[in-house]
């Protein structure tokens, strides 16, 4: 679903926020509205849907259409501010009862690996890490290594290759039956998608499955329109869909012991698994100096997986890690939207719509006993189980009246909303378990005092919105066009000082194609339209009650003299009954071109959007002792271009279509709301902060230390010096790190840390390009970003026998060898891996984001066997991808302050589908 918006238009940012099966994609309408939430509104067949559209399968989907501007998202009002993505499922088509049966099958593999050190290389660096460190060197001869088992070593364990899962399946059936005739429309389909991860998934850690059911109808109640113009149409649509989601994921883009950071980080001297003595005498090893080593982990074929790294740090043998049972999480939702249109009038209609959108969901999973490492064991059995529902609800009431009046046409639309959502939680636990065979969570035995079991639950916080709503849009003669929305909106997230708000907008055109004046313009000249439009939309998604004072349990006491603890409830928070709707304000300037009766079209877009009153938490002095409140203090901008274009044309039987888009975009947080204009947020081991905020600078940014090559000499070291004369690295030795002094005050320091990059790309752009010839079908669309910077923390320096990516075998040797990588020292003493730009690379790339070939046969031969259309496809999806990055994927998107950065992203997978579709 995400997938299908890459590339799709202009301004829509869509970044894959990991490969795992199931895993959503972060969308970004115009840049980062806000650091509170920018995610879209999705609405689905005129229902708002709570978390996200993977319930929707999608050969459902009709249409998708993104609303980018603040006029056109008006009419939605609250939680428009970061723009709204529009769905519409499909409906039967008028004719006979069609039946469609499309079926596709997937293998999926890795396309990219990196490049890290073979088991010869590794020793020898080690060994010269070692001992430029002033330490014993590791190995004694790294030309000659042996295993564990005593065999010789050439290459050594790839660990990428031992944990990629090549050829994973992906397979999809839809079955859908549609028609329509005067007096239903009807589409009916059932759908079954299955998805194995290409980490973990072999493992049965890693995948997605999705059940899905809809049934769209529209009944005409009855039509008597040539009969009368009062109260002479009725229409009831129906749509009820239905999806069952069952997934499995691991830990990804972690820096703490992800298994895809394991393999990165694990020497490639160790095996895998261990056989024979070795086994043995890890097993030993283990019994006498771990008292509740619970015994090895053992491989499908019985050998015990290694026990991988040093007993203090957290890589594992992800092998290892992976065999363990994992939780199953799973989902069921249900939406409903039940609408009635009756025109009263000639012209004048009226609407009733409900919704629903039911959720339930939870997880489930055990824990058996285990070692991996010190700090990464389980001491006894353990289980757990939640569940969770919600619920949303709907109601809308619009009268539209279009009237037509000579040149001039008018159409108002009067409306009211209102929305609440509602929830449960229900989870317990149990260690100890009696039987590992069926790990029930069982109340009946076990001692809550001992901790051996828990329970928890409680209504969620209950979430509301009322609103309404009002539109008048006139048009003259097609040469004129003028629209103006106003919507108010209640929400219960804030207190009664606030709780309202008031977003208006409007817009205008000029269609200049059609003026008088225009009647000789050049034949060519098929369409010319100026745009313009202003708006204000509104923010509210933070948590429930933010305006309130909560109370907190467990604070305890004992009064007077008795030993009696009185249970105690305090006050936690702080509260803002100030608190108000974050608002954006968007302007958007556009125009529109065509060309030769519009086969060639033409768009350009400018527009401005600040966000004003950003729900964040407050500054407060540390004295307070409370948590800090949520307050409208920040403001962001985001400013840009947006180009499309496309041209369709035919050569002979040959039909072509070719549609690109382009757009820049230049993010800036104009205040953050505190004292100092600056917050610092992700760290990275011990190399410090790597990304904050700042006023005037793009939200987020990496930050660090500018570097200015490596030191050649001890004389190149000595006449680095400050405004007084003194050396600005006095400790530093050749094959350091030359870091850049950039307030000039002598010293390296955190004041010396600056912007050393982004995440979010300035340019994104796609292209889609298809054709078809007598059966033969071709689509490709390309898609990709430039501009962006990726910062790869995935090089550990705080473990000494982290394996090293490739590009170290260029370091720093003597003088002369390299002015990029320093001298390799284990435990980098000299902070030579500090933060800085050493660690940020071009993120921009090209992406051949999906290719497909198909072939219709004939329709005379396939009649024959009473089948109306066959259709065969052979597709690829992430076929190609030119990229500068060396990390297993430039799509970097862990969100919020981490935009960009590479802990060791689960990356998303090359797959060769085949397929074909059948109409009956």
């Amino acid at each position: 679903m995400d997938n299908a918006l890459k590339g799709l238009a202009a301004g829509v940012t869509v970044t894959s926020s990991s490969g795992q099966p199931g895993a959503a994609a972060q969308i970004r309408v115009r840049g980062i509205g806000t650091i509170n939430n920018s995610d879209p509104l999705y609405i689905v067949d005129g229902m708002p849907i709570e978390g996200g559209l993977d319930y929707v399968n999608p050969s459902d989907i009709e249409s998708i259409e993104v609303l980018k501007d603040a006029a056109s998202g008006a009419i939605y009002g609250a939680r428009a501010a970061n723009g709204v993505v529009l769905v519409t499922t499909k409906s039967g088509k008028k004719g006979k009862v069609k039946v469609n049966y499309n079926f596709s099958y997937g293998w999926q593999s890795k396309w990219h690996k990196r490049d890290v050190l073979n088991a010869t290389e590794y020793a020898v660096m080690m060994n010269e890490g070692y001992i430029n460190a002033g330490r014993e060197p590791l190995y004694d001869d790294p030309y000659n290594l042996t295993d564990a088992m005593g065999n010789k070593i050439t290459t050594g364990t790839d660990w990428q290759d031992e944990l990629f899962n090549d050829n994973a399946p992906v397979v999809n059936h839809d079955i859908t039956v549609s028609g329509a005739s005067d007096k239903v429309n009807y589409y009916l389909s059932l759908g079954y998608y299955a998805q194995e991860g290409i980490i973990g998934g072999n493992f049965d850690r890693s995948n997605y499955q999705r059940l899905s059911l809809r049934s769209n109808t529209k009944y005409n109640v009855f039509d008597v329109s040539k009969e009368r113009n009062w109260l002479n149409k009725l229409d009831i649509t129906v749509n009820l869909s239905y999806a069952r989601v069952k997934s499995k994921s691991i830990e990804v883009n972690s820096q703490f012991g992800s298994p895809l950071g394991s393999a990165l980080a694990l020497s490639p001297i160790l095996t895998p698994t261990l056989t024979g003595d070795a086994a043995i005498a890890q097993d030993e090893f283990y019994r006498q100096t771990q008292p509740d080593y619970p015994g090895p982990i053992l491989s499908p074929n019985g050998d015990p997986y290694t026990i991988a790294g040093t007993t203090y740090n957290e890589m594992v043998n992800p092998l290892a890690a992976l065999s363990l049972p994992g939780a199953q999480n799973w989902s069921h939702k249900f939406v409903t939207n039940f609408a009635a249109e009756l025109q009263i009038w000639d012209g004048l209609k009226y609407r009733i719509s409900y919704g629903t959108d039911m959720s339930f969901w939870g997880n489930e999973g055990h824990t058996i006993l285990y070692y991996l490492t010190t700090n990464n064991k389980a001491t006894h059995t353990s289980a757990s189980q939640e569940s969770d529902r919600g619920t949303v609800w709907q109601i809308e009431n619009v009268l539209t009246y279009d009237k037509t009046f000579g040149d001039h046409t008018f159409n108002v639309v009067l409306g009211q909303s209102a929305m609440k959502n509602t929830g449960w939680t229900l989870g317990a636990s149990r260690w100890n378990l009696i039987d590992l065979n069926k790990p029930y969570i069982n109340f009946s035995s076990g001692l809550a005092e001992k901790g051996e079991r828990d329970g928890w639950g409680g209504p969620a916080n209950p979430h509301a919105l009322s609103s309404m709503f009002a539109r008048l849009s006139y048009n003259y003669a097609e040469r004129y066009m003028f629209q103006a929305t106003v919507r108010r909106d209640g929400s219960s997230r804030f207190g009664t000082n606030n709780k309202y708000a008031t977003f208006p907008s409007f817009s205008l055109g000029w269609n200049i194609t059609n003026e008088p004046f225009m009647k000789n313009a050049p034949k060519w000249l098929s369409n010319l339209k100026l745009r313009a439009s202003w708006g204000k939309n509104g923010n509210e998604n933070i948590d429930d009650f933010r305006y309130a004072v909560f109370t907190a349990t467990g604070n305890n006491y004992i009064l007077g003299r008795g030993e009696t603890v009185i249970n105690g409830v305090k006050a936690n928070g702080m509260p803002n009954p100030d608190l108000k709707w974050e608002k954006s304000e968007q302007t958007d300037i556009g125009l529109d071109f065509g060309f030769m009766s519009n086969a060639l079209t033409f768009s350009v877009d400018y527009y401005i959007k600040k966000t004003n009153g950003m729900l964040m938490t407050m500054a407060i002095p540390s004295y307070v002792g409370e948590t800090k409140p949520i307050g409208n203090v920040g403001s962001m901008k985001n400013s840009g271009v947006e180009f499309e274009i496309g041209y369709k044309f035919n050569v002979g039987d040959a039909q072509f279509n070719i549609r690109g888009n382009a757009s820049y975009l230049k993010n800036e947080l104009v205040e953050l709301g505190n004292d100092t204009g600056w917050a610092a947020y992700d760290s990275f081991q011990n190399v410090g902060t790597i990304t904050r905020a700042m006023n005037g600078e793009p939200f987020p940014y990496f930050y660090g230390l500018k570097t200015a090559g490596i030191f050649q000499t001890q004389e190149k070291i000595d006449s680095y010096v400050g405004p007084e004369g003194t050396p600005i690295q006095p400790n530093a030795k050749p094959g350091y790190v030359k870091f850049v002094d950039l307030n000039n005050d002598g010293v390296i320091d955190d004041n010396d840390r600056t912007k050393i990059g982004k995440g979010m790309p300035d340019w994104t752009f796609g292209l889609n390009f298809s054709a078809a010839w007598r059966g033969i079908d071709f689509s490709m669309m390309w898609q990709g970003t430039a501009g962006n910077d990726v910062f790869d923390a995935t090089r550990r320096i705080d473990i000494n026998s982290t394996n090293l990516p490739s590009w170290m075998l260029g370091r720093w040797t003597g003088p002369g060898t390299s002015n990029k990588y320093p001298i390799f020292i284990v435990g980098d003493p000299s902070d030579n891996w500090k933060s800085s730009d050493l660690y940020v690379y071009d993120g921009s790339y090209l992406r051949l984001k999906n290719i497909e070939l198909g072939y219709t046969l004939p329709a005379n031969l396939t009649k024959k066997v009473f089948i109306n259309r066959l259709r065969v496809y052979v597709s690829a999806e992430n076929l190609l991808t030119f990229t500068k990055y060396h990390g297993f994927d430039p799509e970097i998107s862990s969100g919020g302050t981490s935009l960009g950065v590479d802990y060791g992203v689960y990356p998303q997978a090359r797959v060769w589908r085949v397929g074909f579709n059948l109409e009956f």
